[in-house]
């Protein structure tokens, strides 16, 4: 059964950007990221795949390091 809804949530990225002392207008330099992206990825909006994995290669980390995803099933607990 396919997940009706899933929730992201972006928390892992934005600890790691502060840990490593960078802001979000570094993070879409260095990924080449447009600005809507980066917004989407602010409000914790689904991106493509492609995108997180672009940024797990320019901070050399992997995707459970900047993400997660809770997918919920209607009628599961």
């Amino acid at each position: 059964m396919i997940p009706e809804s899933f929730q992201v949530c972006y928390d892992r990225l934005w600890a790691l950007l502060l840990s490593r002392k960078m802001k979000k207008k570094d993070l879409q330099s260095r990924t080449k990221l447009s600005s809507a992206v980066i917004a989407k990825l602010g409000k914790g909006m689904p991106v493509h795949l492609n995108t997180l994995l672009k940024i797990c290669s320019v901070l050399h980390c992997s995707l459970d390091d900047i993400v997660d995803v809770d997918a919920t099933i209607p009628g599961r607990i």
